[in-house]
């Protein structure tokens, strides 16, 4: 080998001799790693570091003084960042309210854009003031403030009402028990002339959901003095009671019941008969008096019962009827299952659709109103339970 190249290699493996320690102790070079970072932790220099303010970056919401007002522009100082802008679109946005402002103001604005190609923070006031607007709604709801706002609109479902320039809904069933649109025939035609008679009132509302990302405001006119009200009304009655009362609405799902003045409870369409009810209305009428069955008392509500102030025909059928026997029925309905036939008042029991090909074929054999005999297949009349079979009739 000649001289030049040994020369070389004894220049390489001397620079690597000198990168690689011959012994290594790994818990000692811990040991200083660690005692060498509790004393950086302890200089002055990364105290005054980790002491320092952090820069402001997108979406927050900073403060600072007014500094200069230009044409359509406005500086702020943002000690000890620097300065920001309002400016551009972010000035036309918010004209109105920058017009009166003043050097030496003070306000609250959100930053864009953390820095520029000229080195200013841009900042925005509108969206600054939505962010402020929705901190105030969430503060709203969490303190169940009562606030008086006017109804600007009215649709099928509820009412519009706005609140800081933002429209918010009030579901028609979260309306008080004064302002409820009680509509005989559940026309929603009617219920939309009802609710709006309501539009130019103002109504005393809580906020009830505030959801900014949605962009959504919920209220309710059933507030906590309300509630409290209702509450103490209704603590004063108990499972069994028997009342007396006016049917007040009747609407799908069953009929309300004056009970007392600013109290009313509801009984379920499942309540209203122990036969098959089709439609709450044809059954009571507005002004109509009643009696009713208290069946459950829960914080503002009571909900009431009138077939169990009338004789449970099940404990009759008891007596008379097995499984295995061949009865009459009469169709009632038809349903995803199969078909409901009436062996007597009250008293029902289900035809399977799986009898049957198709649905088609179920409804030629069996017409709604007409006569069959049927088979019990099952009867349970504790639980008010019987399936019936046409085919073992045949």
């Amino acid at each position: 080998m000649s001289e030049e190249k040994t020369s070389v290699l004894d220049r390489i493996a001397s620079a690597v001799r000198g990168t690689v320690s011959p012994t290594v102790d790994v818990e000692e070079q811990d040991e200083k790693a660690v005692a060498a970072e509790e004393a950086r932790s302890k200089s002055p220099m990364n105290k005054l570091i980790e002491g320092s303010p952090v820069p402001p970056k997108n979406g927050d919401l900073i403060e600072g003084k007014v500094s200069a007002v230009g044409r359509a522009r406005v500086f702020v100082e943002l000690v000890p960042f620097g300065t920001g802008i309002i400016y551009g679109r972010e000035y036309m946005n918010a004209r109105d309210i920058l017009r009166k402002v003043s050097v030496g103001d003070t306000i609250a604005a959100k930053v864009v854009d953390p820095g520029n190609e000229d080195g200013y923070i841009e900042l925005s006031l509108k969206e600054a003031r939505q962010a402020l607007i929705w901190s105030d709604a969430e503060d709203a709801v969490k303190k169940q403030t009562i606030m008086s706002l006017p109804v600007k609109e009215a649709n099928k479902g509820g009412l519009i009402i706005e609140w800081q320039g933002i429209q918010g809904f009030l579901p028609a069933s979260q309306l008080s028990a004064e302002h409820y649109p009680r509509v005989e025939d559940g026309d929603k035609d009617k219920i939309l002339t009802a609710l709006g008679d309501l539009i130019g009132k103002s109504l005393s509302v809580i906020m009830i959901t505030a959801d900014q990302k949605e962009g959504k405001l919920i209220f309710s006119e059933k507030g906590p003095q309300e509630k409290g009200e209702k509450e103490q009304k209704v603590s004063r009655y108990n499972v069994g009671d028997v009342l007396a009362g006016t049917i007040t609405g009747a609407v799908d799902f069953g009929v309300f019941v004056k009970l007392e003045e600013g109290l009313e409870g509801l009984v379920h369409i499942s309540e209203l008969d122990w036969g098959l009810v089709e439609d709450t209305r044809s059954l009571y009428k507005v002004g109509e008096p009643v009696k009713v069955k208290v069946i459950e008392v829960k914080d503002d509500k009571i909900s009431l019962s009138i077939k169990q102030l009338k004789e449970n025909p099940w404990v009759s059928a008891s007596k008379k009827y097995h499984k295995d026997q061949v009865v009459q029925g009469v169709i009632i309905k038809y349903n995803k299952h199969g078909a409901l036939a009436s062996i007597e008042e009250g008293v029902a029991g289900l035809v399977h659709i799986s009898e049957f090909a198709t649905e088609d074929e179920l409804r030629k054999a069996l017409s709604l109103g007409s006569s069959y005999q049927f088979t019990i297949t099952l009867f349970e009349p504790k639980e008010q339970r019987m399936t019936l079979s046409f085919k073992k009739k045949e």
